[in-house]
């Protein structure tokens, strides 16, 4: 592979950071709210989750009173 000049390097960097498509802020806005969405709803679903097997541990260990 052959070397290149650090001035090369960072024409080819800039030269590849132009072709690059970023989102637009709408974009970004919307993924961000589905981001937040779902982490709410995994966080529900764990808690669900934990206190149906807390209530299965518990009734199996005869701690339920």
């Amino acid at each position: 592979m052959a070397k290149t000049s650090p001035l090369e390097f960072l024409q080819q960097v800039r030269t590849e950071a132009g072709k690059v498509t970023w989102p637009t802020r709408r974009e970004t806005a919307i993924t961000t709210t589905m981001v937040f969405i779902m982490a709410i709803l995994a966080a529900i679903f764990f808690l669900v989750a934990d206190m149906i097997m807390n209530w299965g541990v518990g009734l199996l260990l005869g701690l339920s009173g």
